[in-house]
């Protein structure tokens, strides 16, 4: 799924085109799509036909489109959820996993593609959360590294007071948002953690080290387009991120560690893959 640089990259993309336009026409062309918004398909539609997108905000791997009426602030918002393989398009292309239209007033087409239709588009109102305005449903995800208000000191405070996997601590969104799967093994490789040692058992600085490795990684990602490992990630104007060629630990079990030569190794955690390097990343022991 998108992490923040993946995501970040559409929210660039969303911004350049969208910021000031006005919905025109909204079509849900699949029941999933909408499924999300509770009120249903016509109440979207509602919500969104007529509203000005007045800029394009994004919190970790949360997107989202705050949405305003005759000169009114925004006070809701169109959360686009991308799931395993939602895009947002903007401009004709190949219609045939094709979710959700939405005409602007320029006379350009947002399209909303999801193969795997497990993404989908929700309308939330806005509501203010230490000084921020967030949809209803990501007001309990904490800020992400890139975020001018990102708090490092309490974050690390908040990993070190959990007793559990320091690599779970790096996925849960609400202690530090925006890391997925991906970056946080390639957090741990940069770090020299194994995913499975206790957050609680680490220093502080060990903890502030993993912190700002997650952050390096990921901006190095955004710089790259972010990570494409098929197409079914790609920017609004349909193109892939390259960062995958730059990976040093995710996806290269069997392959020699780019540190040492160790042949690198993938287990099981949490219903997905971690890799890691045996050598540089010490398990712990039980």
């Amino acid at each position: 799924m998108p992490e923040l640089p993946e995501v970040e990259v559409v929210r660039r993309g969303l911004a350049d085109h969208l910021v000031g336009r006005t919905v025109t026409a909204v079509e849900v062309l699949h029941p999933r799509a909408a499924r999300r918004h509770v009120a249903g398909d016509a109440d979207l539609i509602g919500q969104v036909t007529g509203a000005q997108v007045t800029s394009a905000e994004r919190r970790g791997k949360f997107l989202w489109l705050p949405l305003a009426r005759a000169g009114r602030p925004a006070d809701a918002a169109i959360v686009v959820h991308l799931g395993m393989s939602g895009q947002m398009l903007v401009g004709p292309g190949d219609d045939r996993h094709l979710r959700i239209r939405a005409g602007l007033d320029d006379g350009a087409v947002l399209r909303f593609v999801d193969q795997r239709t497990f993404g989908g588009w929700a309308v939330d109102p806005l509501v203010e959360v230490d000084g921020t305005l967030v949809p209803e449903s990501v007001a309990h995800i904490a800020r992400d590294p890139l975020d001018a208000r990102f708090d490092r000191a309490a974050v690390i405070a908040r990993m070190k007071a959990k007793d559990t996997e320091v690599k779970r601590v790096l996925l849960d969104q609400t202690v530090i948002s925006g890391v997925g799967n991906i970056y946080a093994d390639e957090a741990l490789w940069l770090s020299r953690v194994h995913g499975r040692r206790r957050a609680s058992a680490l220093t502080k600085p060990a903890l502030g080290r993993l912190v700002d490795d997650a952050t390096e990684v990921m901006r190095k990602a955004l710089d790259q387009g972010g990570t494409s490992f098929d197409s079914l990630y790609v920017n609004v104007n349909g193109q892939s991120g390259y960062f995958e060629r730059s990976l040093n630990a995710y996806g290269r079990d069997g392959e020699p560690c780019r540190r040492c030569g160790t042949i690198m190794r993938r287990e099981q955690f949490m219903n997905r893959g971690s890799h890691f390097c045996p050598t540089c990343q010490t398990a712990p022991r039980h």
